[in-house]
């Protein structure tokens, strides 16, 4: 006899990349004519920015920019400047064949080596190489079985809870304000900045962002070298089809770069701030799945398969601190600035079979020593945040960027200590496996009791399931439950079954 078979698609997450690739740095930067001349690299940066993530059958293809950055000292009034130059960049990734609509992809970098030299005067050499650590994770659609009915057909059933991804989008923006400062800048340094999202309204087939940059400007006026925090706010318009207002969100927003203009009409500057914005939209969708079934009738052979859902684990928007210390080798030098890199975060596992999300960054301390020369001192710290979870790691998938909000250092004695507070922005989703029926096929009649018996007894442990028990005899698990005078299907206790034979 043939059954009925109710069916559904179930949205199963799969990870498909978790890498890292290596992006070589080689390139040099010739100082143009208005730029002093160099007598000595204090520091050189590749800061890399990931514009572009294309997947495709059996490839991943990121392109962006490294941003080098070199501060050296001048060579007539020993004045600390920058020089500045971007190398694109097209890296492919091999990507596993996947089926499914969304493809979740992030991408961030750090230096693993980097070497600097002044050639001459005019001329930089850089080489050096960034690692990108790449994550890609997708949804698929797979084919469940909702219900059962006929053919004398037993089922359990269980409620199963997942994220349906109905929209991803990367999108870069340009926000401005008018800013003033303490006192007008006469060269720009370094423009650097963090993005926070405030406030995301999901309507139909859009998406309203609001949030903020804290740039950092570090500049020189008046023979002295000044800082200033400066706050752009942005708003966007999002298009995202299949989005509406029951829909969930998570992402972050990355500054990929800063620029100084001159304000039109009134005197003053206007700070221009290009941000990329990664934004996610899920829907939560419960589903009712036969996990199990048998039939009291005919011999069943079922189709089994474990899938993999995902649900929201925490959506993050919090700053931490890493500090360090260290001696100076020079005790007389006198510290003027910090800045500060942030390595990608990652998670790692706990004491406690759990695991927390935690990264590496550093301190760069640039201080005039006691001969007049400007030396740069790096010192390296861990950044961690509070909170972790009750799960190893490779059970949640990351969506999370790190950001420099603002680094601070201060001499005591002969050290230096230094604070620098990170911005953890995005979405960490958990991944869960459930045995599930997607095919269920019924064949031969069921003989019965060969004897002729019409009653057994079962005497059952506690914890034992009243389904499972049934399914050994063929037997109705509402029967069982009925006679026993029970209503859970997990037995509390040990008791004694009566167990009516099928035939």
């Amino acid at each position: 006899m043939d059954a009925k078979i109710f069916y559904d698609t179930l949205e199963c997450a799969a990870r498909l990349c978790d890498a890292r690739a290596e992006v070589p740095i080689e390139t040099e930067i010739l100082i143009p004519d208005y730029l002093p001349q160099v007598f000595k690299i204090v520091k050189c940066f590749a800061f890399p920015v990931v514009l572009h993530k294309q997947p495709a059958a059996g490839r991943l293809t990121l392109e962006g920019y490294l941003r080098c950055v070199v501060f050296y000292q001048a060579e007539q009034d020993q004045a600390l400047c920058t020089a500045e130059q971007k190398l694109p960049f097209s890296k492919v990734v091999e990507l596993p064949e996947y089926q499914g609509q969304w493809v979740n992809v992030t991408a961030a970098g750090e230096v693993e080596y980097l070497n600097c030299r002044a050639v001459n005067q005019r001329r930089i050499d850089i080489r050096g190489a960034c690692v990108l650590t790449v994550r890609a994770t997708a949804q698929q659609d797979c084919q469940v079985v909702t219900a059962l009915a006929e053919a004398g057909l037993e089922q359990k059933l269980a409620s199963l809870e997942s994220l349906q991804q109905v929209g991803l989008t990367d999108k870069l923006i340009t926000a401005e304000e008018e800013v003033r400062f303490d006192q007008p800048p006469q060269s720009v340094l370094q423009i650097t900045g963090s993005a926070a999202i405030q406030e995301v309204k999901l309507v139909s087939g859009k998406a309203v962002v609001k949030g903020q940059v804290r740039a950092n400007v570090l500049y020189t006026a008046g023979g002295s070298l000044l800082e200033e925090e400066k706050l752009v706010p942005f708003s966007q318009i999002l298009d995202m089809d299949g989005v509406d207002e029951d829909c969930s969100w998570g992402g972050w927003a990355e500054v990929t770069g800063c620029a100084l203009l001159a304000a039109a009409g009134e005197a003053g500057e206007s700070l221009s701030v290009s941000v990329l914005l990664h934004l996610q939209a899920w829907r939560m969708a419960r589903r009712s799945l036969v996990t199990d079934a048998f039939s009291t009738q005919y011999e069943t052979v079922l189709e089994r398969q474990a899938v993999t859902t995902s649900t929201l684990q925490a959506r993050l928007c919090e700053t931490v601190s890493a500090s360090c210390e260290g001696q100076l080798p020079d005790e007389g030098a006198q510290v003027l600035v910090c800045l500060g890199t942030v390595c990608p975060p990652e998670l790692a596992p706990d004491e406690n079979g759990g695991c927390l999300l935690r990264g590496r960054a550093v301190a760069h301390i640039i201080c005039l020593n006691s001969l007049g020369e400007l030396e740069c001192y790096d010192r390296a710290c861990e950044y961690q945040l509070p909170q972790g979870w009750d799960c190893p790691p490779e059970q949640l998938d990351l969506s999370v960027g790190a950001a420099l909000v603002s680094a601070t250092a201060r001499k005591e004695g002969g050290e230096a200590q230094a604070k620098l507070e990170i911005q953890l922005s995005g979405a960490i989703t958990r991944r869960s496996q459930t045995q599930l029926v997607t095919g269920v096929e019924c064949g031969q009649e069921w003989p019965g009791d060969p004897y002729g018996v019409a009653l057994r007894i079962y005497y059952a442990q506690a914890g034992e399931d009243v389904f499972d028990i049934a399914s050994r005899y063929h037997a109705s698990p509402a029967a069982i439950l009925q006679a026993a005078g029970l209503e859970e299907p997990v037995l509390p206790q040990a008791a004694r079954l009566l167990i009516p034979v099928t035939g």
